[in-house]
């Protein structure tokens, strides 16, 4: 099936796909199928439930995830392109009906609930905008005379708005930060990356007057007194309790009050439980992800696969980067799972989405190697552009 001398669809794939980012994401797929076992038993029991709830559904879900990261990863760029134009117009289709019809949590419409089972569309939204987005980038360094980069800020204004209007701060500080480095990416003037980090940081401050939860976590992080800190603060103490070794699994007291344990807050659980060298180890698959998807896009002769993997890698590593900072205490709360690791349907699907575009994106394919016929190097994009 895998021999190089059999010219099978899975053979091909199996020798033109970068097998060590693809062996990193199932080992971190395992590791969050792992943590579910230590951290989702407690939460479940709180909820009535049955204490295997959550396992069983987390595991029930990494069989899709697998199969549609897999999957996805067999595209060619073309049908990469058109299958990520599809999600995204069907997200984005999704997030202006959840406003009418989502499911009220806590003041935000975020979900609603399809065919029994409740999605989150603006997790799809993001890597489908990463690379539609990138591929108008490649257009526009192809043909100048195209409004593309027009055309990719139009389609971030309207995510944007839908996301505001729910409200979803956190990702939509994820997909402008997104936008920002492949704005970076594609070789845009350093006075322009300056007036956009102005404008992004006097969005923030304008955040902070005009949404409430923004400024009450805001506010609970500069002055821990000030409000309710509970979830926070009981992550803290798993974090600590853990040690270098952790207290083993199901030992934890701590990460016992944590209320979403098994979700956002999963790596404060894991330190409890497997202790800070496990946590390190975690950190370090992560990093080796980013790193090295950004490693093989850069590697990429077509500009539109380059740009698209590259913004992908840097999504993922920030949503991760940003999880983490949360269970560190290092920035205010905000509902950001870690890819693969935390508990949630939606965003382990749109993950294997991401990442299968990206080993799709990333393949071998000596055929397209000058598909583009555009400088491989950015200054060059930057003239172009």
């Amino acid at each position: 099936m895998f021999s190089r001398a059999r010219k099978t669809p899975v053979a091909e794939w199996w020798w033109t796909v970068d097998r060590e980012l693809l062996g990193a994401l199932v080992l971190l797929l395992l590791a969050g199928v792992i943590l579910s076992f230590a951290a989702s038993p407690p939460v479940a029991e709180r909820l009535n439930l049955s204490s295997w709830f959550f396992v069983v559904r987390h595991v029930l879900f990494s069989i899709p995830t697998l199969a549609i990261m897999v999957g996805v990863s067999f595209l060619n760029a073309r049908q990469a392109r058109f299958g990520a134009l599809a999600v995204l117009a069907a997200s984005i289709f999704l997030l202006l009906i959840t406003l009418k019809f989502g499911v009220d949590v806590k003041g935000s419409r975020r979900w609603i609930s399809l065919f029994g089972q409740t999605i989150q569309p603006s997790e799809f939204v993001k890597p489908a905008f990463a690379v539609i987005a990138a591929w108008l980038f490649a257009e526009k360094m192809k043909n100048p005379d195209m409004p593309a980069r027009l055309m990719a800020f139009a389609i971030l204004a309207v995510i944007v708005a839908l996301l505001l209007l729910q409200p979803d701060f956190g990702q939509t500080v994820l997909i402008v930060s997104t936008w920002a480095a492949l704005l970076f990416l594609a070789g845009i003037s350093w006075w322009l990356i300056g007036i956009l980090l102005g404008v992004g940081s006097g969005g923030a401050v304008l955040a902070y007057f005009v949404f409430p939860h923004v400024a009450r976590r805001v506010n609970g992080f500069l002055s821990p007194g000030s409000t309710d800190n509970y979830q926070v603060d009981r992550a803290l103490q798993s974090l600590l309790e853990g040690g270098w070794f952790g207290r083993g699994p199901g030992e934890a007291i701590a990460r016992r009050a944590v209320p979403d344990a098994h979700a956002d807050f999963v790596f404060a659980a894991a330190a409890g439980e497997f202790g800070i060298l496990f946590c390190l180890l975690l950190v370090g698959l992560i990093g080796f992800i980013t790193l090295r998807a950004l490693f093989i896009a850069q590697k990429q002769n077509s500009v539109f696969a380059r740009l698209a993997a590259s913004t992908l890698a840097i999504q993922f590593g920030l949503q991760s980067a940003i999880n983490l900072a949360v269970n560190l205490n290092l920035i205010p709360a905000k509902g950001m799972t870690l890819p693969f690791v935390s508990y949630g349907g939606t965003s382990m699907l749109a993950t294997a989405f991401s990442v299968g575009l990206i080993l799709a994106l990333t393949r071998r394919r000596p055929e397209e190697k000058f598909a583009t016929g555009l400088p491989a190097y950015r200054g060059q994009a930057a003239q172009s552009a």
